[in-house]
């Protein structure tokens, strides 16, 4: 009997042996999968960096070196992986800028915690000197930042040309920057007894125009609908304008969806076509006792919101109408206006009207356009029209708007720049370079990981920019070495190690600290997985 039992026990260990090597090659298909995603935009890194050229199913063209967006539109199956595309979704949501590195920096970290897990350290050792890690990087980017006052412009400017710096749109930066600044100072309220100011993005509408170029690109103080006016002959330009919103329709109502009404008599016919006239009729004459000249109409789900007979009388009235105004649009444009959108006739009264300087249809090559300026009684609210020779350039050029305006706001939310170009990745580098030979254990080896997994950032700048990466590095490393030297950077336009503060190029502090707890934050919850459960129907 006893060899038999030696023989089940056997057996057991053998089993038991054959599942604990489960959770690693899991946790290495997990770290392999998210640094594949990581290394596929790591050459979108820095103003050298490239652009990727995404086409969609239906044939759509997308040139870009936006890592969200490229993130987004890649085709992503691993779950893990998808932890790297909801990593950079996150960074975009919390800064709106940095969500190239953010991803490039998390890819580091799980090459780092892969070679840490080869030498026998276990995860949750791993996870948690990586968070010890991350509080001592936090403290030295703080520690090397600059306050900034909101009411210097020259501050804001820096940061949205650095973020405009690493796009397409470059060489326009000249242009979009001082409008991204433009555009968060009119809108920004500053916070009560704090620091910073509230910024909601929404209060600044981005509209895309083909034709011309970027540096077209202008800024308005007021209203701009994307579409002509509805009228036939009606007027184009309306100075001291009585602007009136609605959300009814001016046309013959409808039955049910599922019922007609069948006129076989021509008396009963020319009935309906009378009472259709007087119904239209009865509105447009209380549209024209209100004052109203400019009419908006909200756009209409089940029935056109004007008639050919409504467009008829409101010409006749001079009164200018634009219809099919979005339902999403409504809140920005009763902001921008100072008006209260009007639910029923009984409504239309010359009280819920709003004066506004002048309306105009502008014409271009491209097509019409509705610009409203001189709101007075309006809220913080600006739009801005981007404009561009194709629709790739527009919608590029808007995208790297986006990100200018993400960088302001960030300074606006948390007023400190920190020196750019791999400066305050390669500080906290060096500073956790020196931490790691005074702690003890496995925390020596979590915190030098952690310092050589932030040296990416300068290495892929230097990398993108066609320059020796390890030579580069060297150098930065040296220059981080001397206290005096705490802005050196990677100089991608001179080639070699500079001092970024004196090279103005400054990135808001919020967007490097929230790239850096997001990465760690995400590479500590791929670390700690240890299984793959499909679950099936």
């Amino acid at each position: 009997m006893a060899p038999k039992a030696g023989g089940d026990s056997a057996k057991v260990n053998s089993s038991v042996y054959k599942d604990k090597s489960k959770p690693t090659d899991i946790r290495l298909s997990n770290i392999n999968a998210a640094k594949a995603v990581s290394d596929a935009i790591r050459t979108s890194l820095g103003p050298r960096g490239m652009d990727k050229m995404i086409q969609a199913a239906n044939g759509e063209v997308t040139i870009t070196n936006d890592g969200a967006t490229i993130l987004k539109q890649m085709s992503v199956i691993h779950p893990a992986a998808k932890m790297l595309v909801e990593l950079s979704r996150a960074q975009d949501i919390e800064a709106g800028d940095g969500t190239t590195s953010v991803v490039v920096i998390a890819g580091a970290l799980l090459d780092a915690a892969e070679k840490l897990l080869q030498k026998g350290i276990h995860p949750t050792v791993i996870s948690d000197g990586f968070q010890k890690a991350l509080q001592m990087a936090l403290q030295v980017i703080e520690g090397m930042s600059t306050p900034v006052d909101l009411s210097n412009e020259d501050a804001l400017l820096k940061a949205a040309a650095t973020s405009l710096n690493s796009k397409v749109v470059s060489q326009h930066s000249t242009i979009l920057a001082p409008i991204a600044v433009q555009a968060i100072r009119a809108v920004m309220e500053p916070i009560p007894n704090g620091i910073g100011a509230r910024v909601d993005l929404r209060d600044v509408k981005v509209i895309e125009r083909i034709g011309g170029t970027v540096e077209d690109t202008e800024l308005v103080q007021g209203l701009v609908i994307p579409h002509r006016a509805s009228n036939v002959n009606g007027p184009h330009r309306i100075e001291k304008a009585k602007v009136g919103l609605i959300q009814f329709c001016i046309s013959p109502p409808k039955t049910d969806m599922d019922h007609n009404v069948i006129v076989s008599d021509y008396a009963a016919m020319d009935r309906v076509l009378k009472e259709e006239r007087q119904y239209i009729l009865n509105i447009v004459k209380q549209i024209k006792k209100a004052g109203c000249n400019v009419l908006l109409v909200q756009k209409s789900i089940l029935r056109d919101a004007l008639s050919d007979l409504a467009i008829h009388f409101l010409d006749k009235i001079k009164t200018m109408v634009i219809k099919d105004i979005e339902r999403e649009d409504i809140e920005f444009v009763c902001k921008t206006l100072g008006c209260r959108p009007i639910a029923s006739l009984d409504h239309f009264t010359a009280e819920n009207l709003v004066n506004v300087d002048l309306v105009e249809e502008v014409n271009e090559p491209s097509g019409k356009y509705i610009k409203m300026t001189g709101c007075a009684g309006g809220g913080k609210t600006v739009s801005v029209l981007v404009r561009g020779t194709s629709s790739a350039v527009v919608a590029e050029a808007a995208r790297s708007l986006h990100d200018a305006l993400c960088a302001v706001r960030c300074v606006a939310r948390r007023p400190a720049l920190l020196p750019g170009g791999g400066a305050p990745e390669a500080a906290a580098a060096a500073a956790l370079a020196r931490a790691a030979i005074a702690a003890p254990g496995a925390d020596h080896y979590c915190l030098r990981a952690y310092s050589d997994a932030l040296e990416v950032i300068p290495s892929t700048l230097a990398e993108n920019a066609g320059l020796n990466p390890i030579e580069t590095v060297t150098e930065l490393r040296a220059a981080h070495a001397s206290a005096s030297c705490a802005g050196s950077g990677v100089n991608v336009r001179r080639g070699r190690v500079t001092d970024m503060r004196h090279e103005n190029v400054l990135q808001p502090l919020h967007v490097t600290a929230s790239a850096l707890g997001l990465a760690t934050e995400t590479v500590r919850a791929i670390l700690k997985i240890d299984d793959i459960v499909n679950i099936t129907d």
